[in-house]
């Protein structure tokens, strides 16, 4: 039973953050060898920083306090002048033990409400931009105490989530406090009132760059007094009215670049602005449904202006701002990074356009909107990979993270669009994408590794990955010390480990060991990484070699760990399901009785078959089906409450999914093997819901349920029950109509018990005699019905001309023709035992000729050549004098032709096992 599912694309925390390695990962690249001790203290000075350089800001501090020299070299300005937190737990603990590192730091990103309350401990007063994200915990309060400490900030950048609790009250603080400010760019205010920008205008003489997106109001009047900006967007906000901003905005005596994508524009207001504005050069109107439904927009007079749009060609239009265009389209953006252009106004353009759009293809992905595959296709994919290769950090992670999200269609069954996924392989993405995966950024490393996973949910491009030598790149990561670049790493290997062909590099690349190391890790306050991890355990433990790494690194340990203590159904369902396919291999390995003896595993999995998600109840019954193959196992889950609790489950399943019911009567098949678990079975009350799930419209669950009846009527207590619950009816139907052989197959075996000579109303309580002739002749009418059944199955596998010329000559081919058409492939992985086979060489003395029919026939299937368990089985016969039952049964006069016939193929079938029996 191998089953895989591929990884959901969720949503995950915001706040959640880590730590990185980018030395563990560079020094296994590079695979230096040490053949001796190094004095790493004797290396110059510069290399030390620049090793330094490569660090995050925990592992240069923790070096820095390992000798004197490295202490001073680990305080060198140049390594403290630039600091990303976002990665990291960031509280003023942390803050106060980096201050003094911290005096001259210019840059800093952070993520969350924690992190800014820190940032003030810092005590880094020379800062010049402030970059955060997350920032829906962060108050006014907060954002001005911020502000007043550093009155060198020239840029500040909120967002991209929503700024739920800063007003226009904090911004007026910004304007107080930063004289210097050149760049403001907030997300989600809900209200920047008048007073709030025309205290910009009055205190920021150099504000240049404005940015209020996703915003509920903003005064389209007040900023026109902001008469220093250069550039200004207002993408996403909502209730502007254009009918002022047309009016206004072109009389910004400086206004170069405006964005107003995302919003309801119309067409006359933009062409008011394009005509009227004598500074104006872009204006970029994406994702703008009103202005793209007017027609007229397409004749609409630019004035030598660029009108960027989904409707126009935005390559060719950019290309235009350049005085050679020749040689520009798609590599636009990658020619103006490689010239030495000294035109300042046009950089500073170019600069502005790759967040701008990178900002607004997000959020349009995020979005996704309908109608626009043929701007994906022949645009935005394009757009998105040229942006990946920015200089600016912040546009190549919201890129990549576009290409992650753009190509997801339907976020809860992970599907992705296969033409937006091949688009980008097509234009060389793989290879940006894995060149960002290398990199020591820890931000550029966790959006690479999202995109590449996402990506290959298509098989195209999973082998795309490989081939590239993307399971190695993504194995590193998953080592990482960031766990969100381990967990998306991990969500990578998770989607490679769905194609068969991928495991044995993810095995070899290590990457079996990378994710269990993770399950440790990680063990508490990760649910994302865990459930990656354990999802692509679970692919990898389908294969039989990759399930024995699994086990060999101590998989087997971690997964029982998070099905017994975790409480995120995510995480339960894939360690549920790794069990599953751990225990999956049979007699190939050892695993299925590891995990058995794992202490905790068996109890666990019974305990989460009670779980409210039907994933994780699928999940765990499966797993405990898997286990109930090893005849320990099968014990211990009994011991461990799973009879009542897989009872209780198959009673609570009627209208659940078919996989659900599927699992559910398949551990109640395996656990009733064992003869006491039966009993237990058919006393707990098992019989009627495993009778209800027989009628289910899927044969997958036909044949879970029908081979659970036929272990159950081997017991004669069982077999009244099920006629009682009105089994034999939906047996009857099973074996005659069912899609499935095999259902058809064990129905017709399980009526076959019931009825077999051992009379069924001796096992049933006393009444009086009215009610023992009623039940008698219901009795006698469900065995008639039963019989005739049987029969009409049986001969649906027999052929009357192969059976003539097999009772006219012995011939091996005569035969071999009959056993052809009468095989049933699936029966060959049935293990019966004994005194099973022996219930069957004893119904061959029947006096019914139907019932020896059957028996023969059940007994060809058990031994025919080549299935897994027939040696198993000839042994148990030879063992057991059947030999001789077999050769009265096929000279027998009163004997019908079926069985005379295939009595004969039984008897040469255990010829031939016992010749090959020594050799196996």
């Amino acid at each position: 039973m191998t089953r895989r599912v591929r990884r959901k694309v969720a949503k995950k925390g915001k706040d959640d953050a880590v730590s990185l390695s980018y030395l563990e990962i560079e020094v296994e690249d590079l695979g230096l060898e040490r053949n001796g001790d190094v004095d790493w203290t004797s290396l110059p000075d510069d290399t030390v920083i620049q090793l330094f350089s490569c660090l995050n800001y925990r592992d240069r501090a923790s070096l820095s306090s390992t000798c004197k020299t490295w202490r001073v070299l680990g305080a060198s300005q140049c390594l403290w002048s630039s600091l990303d937190l976002r990665a990291h737990k960031f509280d003023t603990a942390t803050a106060t033990s980096l201050a003094s590192r911290c005096m001259y730091l210019q840059k800093l990103r952070f993520r969350g409400a924690e992190s800014a309350d820190a940032i003030i401990h810092l005590q880094a007063k020379n800062l010049r931009e402030i970059s955060g994200d997350y920032c829906r915990k962060i108050t006014d309060a907060t954002l001005s105490v911020i502000v007043a400490r550093h009155e060198a900030l020239e840029s500040l950048q909120l967002g991209p989530d929503f700024c739920e609790r800063i007003t226009g009250d904090a911004i007026k603080a910004i304007a107080l406090c930063c004289p210097k400010l050149k760049k403001l760019r907030l997300s989600g205010i809900k209200d920047v009132y008048a007073d709030a920008i025309n205290a910009l205008a009055k205190h920021c003489p150099t504000l240049v760059d404005i940015g209020f997106l996703d915003c509920l109001n903003v005064d389209e009047a007040a900023l026109e007094n902001v008469s220093s900006v250069r550039f200004l967007s207002v993408a996403g906000t909502s209730n502007m009215k254009w009918d002022v901003v047309s009016h206004l905005w072109h009389k910004l005596p400086k206004l170069i670049g405006l964005d107003v994508s995302r919003t309801d524009i119309g067409s006359a207001a933009i062409s008011r602005l394009l005509s009227s504005s004598l500074t104006l050069k872009v204006l970029c109107a994406l994702n703008c449904p009103v202005l793209e439904e007017e027609t007229s927009i397409s004749t609409t007079k630019t004035n030598g202006k660029l009108l960027l749009a989904l409707f126009s060609d935005i390559f060719r239009e950019l290309s235009s701002l350049f005085a050679e265009t020749s040689n520009k389209g798609r590599n636009m953006f990658l020619d103006w990074r490689c010239s030495k252009n000294k035109d300042k106004n046009l950089n500073e353009i170019m600069t502005w356009l790759e967040w701008i759009l990178s900002h607004t293809l997000l959020r349009t992905a995020e979005s996704n909107p309908q109608g626009l595959d043929n701007f994906w296709l022949k645009q935005g994919a394009a757009l998105l990979l040229s942006l990946m290769q920015s200089s600016q950090e912040d546009v190549q992670e919201r890129a990549a993270t576009g290409l992650a999200t753009f190509v997801v269609i339907d976020d809860e069954n992970a599907s992705i669009d296969r033409g937006r996924a091949e688009a980008v392989m097509r234009d060389g993405g793989i290879r940006l994408l894995l060149n960002l995966a290398k990199s020591w950024h820890e931000g550029l490393q966790s959006e690479a590794a999202k995109a590449l996973a996402n990506l290959s949910v298509n098989a195209n491009v999973a082998k795309a990955v490989a081939e590239e030598g993307g399971i190695n790149i993504l194995a590193a990561l998953a080592r990482s010390m960031n766990r969100l670049v381990a967990e998306e790493a991990a969500g990578g290997l998770w989607n490679l480990s769905v194609g068969e062909e991928h495991k044995a590099a993810i095995a070899e690349a290590g990457g079996v060991k990378a994710l269990v190391d993770l399950i440790f890790k990680w063990s508490s306050g990760g649910d994302g990484v865990l459930e990656r991890a354990a999802g692509a355990l679970a692919n990898l433990a389908a294969d039989d070699k990759c399930s024995m790494e699994v086990a060999i690194v101590g998989g087997v340990h971690a997964l029982v760990m998070l099905a017994r203590n975790c409480k995120f159904e995510g995480v339960q369902e894939q360690a549920a399901r790794a069990l599953a396919n751990l225990a999956s291999h049979g007699d190939s390995n050892s695993n299925n009785a590891a995990v058995g003896q794992e202490v905790g595993a068996l109890e666990a999995l019974v305990q989460l078959t009670r779980s409210p998600h039907e994933g994780v109840r699928q999940e765990a019954a499966g797993a405990l089906w898997n286990l109930s193959f090893d005849d320990r196992n099968r014990e211990a889950i009994a011991a461990a409450g799973g009879v009542e609790a897989l009872v209780t489950l198959a009673q609570s399943c009627s209208n659940a999914s078919p996989g659900l019911q599927e699992r559910a009567a398949g551990a109640l098949w395996g656990l009733s093997v064992s003869e006491a678990n039966s009993i237990a079975i058919g006393r707990e009350g098992g019989v009627a819901p495993l009778i209800a799930l027989a009628r289910s419209d899927a044969e997958d669950v036909h044949e879970t349920a029908a081979g659970a009846l036929w272990n159950l009527a081997f017991n004669h207590s069982n077999a009244l029950r099920i006629v009682e619950e009105g089994g034999v009816p939906a047996l009857v139907h099973l074996c005659s109509s069912s899609l499935s052989k095999m259902a058809r197959f064990m129905a017709a075996l399980a009526l076959a018990y019931m009825f077999d000579g051992s009379r069924i109303d001796e096992f049933a309580p006393m009444s009086s005699s009215s009610e023992s002739t009623s039940k008698s002749v219901s009795l006698d009418g469900a065995r008639r019905m039963a019989l005739k059944h049987i029969e009409a199955f049986i001969r649906t596998f027999s052929n009357p001309q192969a059976f003539a010329a097999a009772a006219a000559s012995s011939a091996p081919a005569a035969l071999a023709q009959v056993t052809e058409k009468a095989r049933i492939q699936e029966a060959g992985h049935l293990r019966c035992s004994g005194a099973e086979i022996g219930r069957f060489v004893s119904m061959l003395r029947n006096s019914s000729s139907i019932l020896k029919a059957c028996a023969a026939f059940a007994l060809l299937q058990f031994t025919i050549p080549g299935g897994r368990h027939a040696v198993h089985h000839a042994s148990l016969m030879q063992g057991g004098g059947a030999a001789r039952v077999l050769r009265a049964a096929a000279a027998a006069a009163t004997s019908p032709i079926e069985a005379k016939i295939f009595a004969r193929i039984v008897l040469r079938n255990l010829e031939h096992h016992h010749q090959v029996e020594p050799s196996i």
